[in-house]
C-alpha cells in the first residue's frame, strides 16, 4: 500500500472511531433483527401490510402476503427532462421481472427530484441545486421508511442525485443498496468545438441560432452528457466504491449489454439480502477504505470539484469524518491518469474504449493506490472490478481485462501519468480555504498576482464584460455571497466563457469565490468553495477593488496581500440577500436550508455526522466536534 494512502486511511479511521462505532452498532443491531425475523414486512401489522401490497398484481400480492420472499425497493430519479435520467423510464419493469425471477418482489418505493444544472445555469433555479441533494436524501429515507424492504435499487446518475441517494441509503445502512447506472449518450459534437462556439457567442461573433445548434448537437440523445463533469465523476466514484456492478458504468443506454446489466442488478439485489448467503449491507460497503478509494479515483481522473463537498457529506452519513486535509494529502500522492474534457479533448466514451474503469482500477490497485480488501456488491475484494462485462451468446459474463490502455492520450498507467499529482488542489491562506481544479489549467496560468475586481453577483461580472469594462487588464474576479448559507452556492459556470475570452486575449485573470464552478469548468484558474464564506463573515467580505491577490494553485496558497492590521480595521462589505429578497422560483421554500447549511469544507449540508449524537451521549466524542452542520 502506498504509504500516504495508508496514513490518510489510518488517520480517518482514528478520527472517525467514535461516530463510526456508534453507526455500526446501530447497523449491526438492525442487521441481526433482519436475520431473525425474515422479510422486513414480517414486522408489520395486518392493516399496515395490506396497505403495502394493495395495488400490486395478484402474483406479487400472494408473495408479499406470504412473508417469505425478500422485498426490494426501487428508488428512482427518472424524469423526461434530464437526458441522463430519461432511460430510467423503462427500468422498473425490467428490474421487477429480474427480481421476481431471482426469488424476490420489487416495488417502486419512491421517486426523488432530479434537477438539471445544465438547464438552470445562471438562473434562479440554480440556487436550489445544492440543497436538492438534501431533499433527495430525505426523499430516499421516506421511500425506505415503510419497513417493506430488504434491499434497494438506486436509480440515479447526475450531480446531487447520486450523493443524495447514497446519503439517504446510508441512513438505512443495514439494507444492501445497488446503484444502477443508465450510461452516457453516444458522442456528439466534440466538446472543444462546443466550448469554442460558447466563447464566440460571448464575443458576439456568432448568434443564438449557431450557439443553440452547437449545444443541440452536443447534447443530442438519452444518456449522460459525455464530458467529464460531476455526473460522470459520480459514476467513477460509485464503481470504485463497489456499489455498481463491475464494468457497468459507461455502457451506453438502449443497448443489449445495458439491459443485461440492469437485469443483473435486480438479481444481485436479492442475493445480497440478510436472508441470502452474501448479506452485504451498504453501511459496511461504505467504510473508511471505500471513502479513500473514492477520493483517489476522483483525483486520478481530475474529476469534478463538486465532490470535494459531496464525498465529505457521503462519508458523514456513514459516520466517517473526512476532511479537506485528507484530500490535500491524497492529492500530492495520486497521479493524474486521464484526459477527458474539460481536462482534455476526449469524452467518457473514448475513455471507455481505451479500457475504462477496468484498466484504471487495475493500474491503481497494482500501484498500491487503492485499497484492495474492501467489501463490494460483487463480493469481497476490489479485484472483481478488473473484469469487464460483455455478452456471449446472449449471456452476461465478466472477464478480467489483462491488457492496458489502448489510447495513451486518454488513459495512462501510473508509470506514465499525465501529472505526478491529482487534478484537484486544496488552497489555504489568509482568505480561507478553497479548492482549485488544476488538471484543465495550463501551467503558465497556475500562478497569478493581480488586483481584485469585486462582485456580489455573477450578473454584475457578466454586465461588466459586455460593457468592455474588463478589457485589457489583469485582475482576480472576486464573486462573493455565493456560499451555501448565502444563496445555496450556485454553480457559476456562466462565467467561464467570458473569462476564457479574456484569458485567450492574453490577459491574466482568475476567479476567487465562495460559490461553485461547474464540473465542466476548466481553463480559467479559480479558487472556489472558499470557506468561511462571505455570509458567515469570512475574509472575502473584506476585499475591495484593487486589493492585490495572489493565487498559487501549484503551491496551494491563496493570499490577500493586505496588511493584517488594515484588514482588521475594515468593515464587512456587501451582504447576502435577505429572506424577503430571496424569493421566486420556489427559493423562499428553502430559507431553512440557508440558515442550517454548514461550510463547504464540511460538505455544505444540513445533516449531522451520523453516529455523532450517540457518541456524545456515551462520552466518546465532544459535543462540539461534528461534521456537516453549522456549529
Amino acid at each position: 500500500m502506498h504509504p500516504v494512502i495508508q496514513e490518510v486511511t489510518d488517520r480517518l479511521v482514528e478520527r472517525s472511531r467514535p461516530s463510526r462505532t456508534a453507526y455500526l452498532r446501530r447497523l449491526h443491531a438492525e442487521a441481526e433483527a433482519a436475520r431473525l425475523r425474515g422479510p422486513a414486512r414480517a414486522s408489520l401489522g395486518c392493516a399496515n401490510l395490506a396497505h403495502g401490497f394493495a395495488a400490486v398484481g395478484e402474483s406479487d400480492k400472494r408473495d408479499l402476503r406470504a412473508n417469505v420472499k425478500p422485498g426490494v425497493a426501487i428508488v428512482s430519479s427518472y424524469n423526461d427532462m434530464l437526458s441522463a435520467h430519461q432511460p430510467y423510464e423503462a427500468y422498473p419493469a425490467i428490474l421487477k421481472a429480474a427480481v421476481r425471477k431471482a426469488g424476490g418482489v420489487a416495488q417502486f418505493a419512491g421517486g426523488v427530484p432530479a434537477m438539471c444544472d445544465g438547464v438552470t445555469q445562471g438562473r434562479a433555479g440554480m440556487e436550489l441545486s445544492l440543497y436538492s441533494r438534501e431533499v433527495i436524501a430525505m426523499a430516499t429515507a421516506i421511500a425506505l421508511s415503510h419497513d417493506m424492504f430488504d434491499a434497494s435499487l438506486m436509480l440515479g446518475v447526475c450531480d446531487k442525485i447520486v450523493p443524495g441517494l447514497l446519503i439517504g441509503a446510508l441512513h438505512f445502512g443495514h439494507l444492501p443498496a445497488i446503484f444502477v447506472p443508465a450510461g452516457p449518450m453516444t458522442s456528439g459534437l466534440p466538446n472543444k468545438v462546443k466550448a469554442r462556439t460558447r466563447q464566440l457567442f460571448a464575443e458576439g461573433k456568432v448568434g443564438k441560432d449557431e450557439l443553440l445548434d452547437a449545444e443541440a448537437r452536443s447534447y443530442h440523445s438519452p444518456g449522460t452528457c459525455t464530458f467529464y463533469g460531476t455526473a460522470n465523476s459520480n459514476q467513477v466514484m460509485i464503481e470504485v466504491m463497489g456499489l455498481h456492478l463491475p464494468g457497468s458504468t459507461f455502457v451506453n443506454p438502449r443497448t443489449e449489454l445495458r439491459e443485461a446489466l440492469t437485469r443483473a442488478a435486480g438479481r444481485r439485489a436479492v442475493e445480497l439480502t440478510a436472508h441470502g448467503a452474501e448479506y452485504t449491507p451498504v453501511g459496511e460497503v461504505v467504510d473508511e477504505k471505500a471513502i479513500v478509494n473514492a477520493c483517489v479515483a476522483l483525483l486520478a481522473t481530475g474529476g469534478s470539484t463538486n465532490h470535494t463537498m459531496h464525498i465529505v457529506a457521503i462519508a458523514a452519513a456513514a459516520g466517517i469524518e473526512l476532511l479537506w486535509d485528507d484530500l490535500a494529502a491524497l492529492s500530492k500522492a495520486v497521479p493524474l491518469l486521464t484526459r477527458m474534457y474539460p481536462n482534455g479533448q476526449a469524452d467518457v466514451n473514448h475513455f471507455q474504449a481505451a479500457g475504462g474503469m477496468q484498466v484504471l482500477i487495475g493500474d491503481l490497485l497494482d500501484a498500491g493506490l487503492l485499497h484492495r480488501d474492501v467489501l463490494t456488491i460483487a463480493g469481497r475484494g476490489l479485484d472483481h472490478y478488473r473484469s469487464a462485462a460483455e455478452l456471449k451468446e446472449g449471456e452476461l459474463v465478466w472477464e478480467e481485462r489483462t491488457e492496458g490502455s489502448t489510447d495513451l492520450d486518454v488513459l495512462r498507467p501510473v508509470a506514465g501519468a499525465f501529472s505526478p499529482d491529482g487534478g484537484i488542489h486544496m488552497l489555504d491562506g489568509n482568505l480561507g480555504r478553497a479548492v482549485s481544479k488544476v488538471s484543465a489549467v495550463k501551467d503558465e496560468h497556475l500562478v497569478i498576482e493581480a488586483p481584485a475586481k469585486v462582485f456580489d453577483d455573477q450578473l454584475e461580472l457578466l454586465r461588466a464584460f459586455d460593457a468592455g469594462e474588463l478589457d485589457g487588464q489583469d485582475f482576480v474576479a472576486v464573486i462573493r455571497y455565493q456560499g451555501p448559507s448565502a444563496n445555496g452556492m450556485p454553480e457559476l459556470h456562466k462565467l467561464t466563457p467570458p473569462m476564457a475570452v479574456l484569458l485567450d486575449r492574453g490577459q491574466r485573470v482568475a476567479i476567487v469565490t465562495d460559490g461553485r464552478m461547474s464540473g465542466a469548468s476548466g481553463k480559467v484558474p479559480a479558487a472556489i468553495h472558499l470557506s468561511p464564506e462571505a455570509a458567515d463573515g469570512g475574509p472575502i467580505a473584506l476585499v475591495v477593488d484593487g486589493d492585490p491577490i495572489r493565487l498559487d494553485a501549484a503551491a496551494g496558497t491563496l493570499e490577500l496581500l493586505v496588511p493584517a492590521e488594515e484588514l482588521a480595521a475594515r468593515p464587512l462589505r456587501g451582504a447576502p440577500l435577505t429572506d424577503a429578497q430571496w424569493v421566486g422560483t420556489g427559493r423562499e421554500l428553502f430559507g431553512a436550508f440557508r440558515r442550517a447549511a454548514g461550510p463547504a469544507e464540511r460538505g455544505a449540508g444540513v445533516f449531522a455526522l451520523n453516529g455523532h449524537a450517540e457518541a456524545v451521549a456515551n462520552g466518546t466524542r465532544p459535543a462540539t466536534a461534528q461534521s456537516g452542520i453549522r456549529a
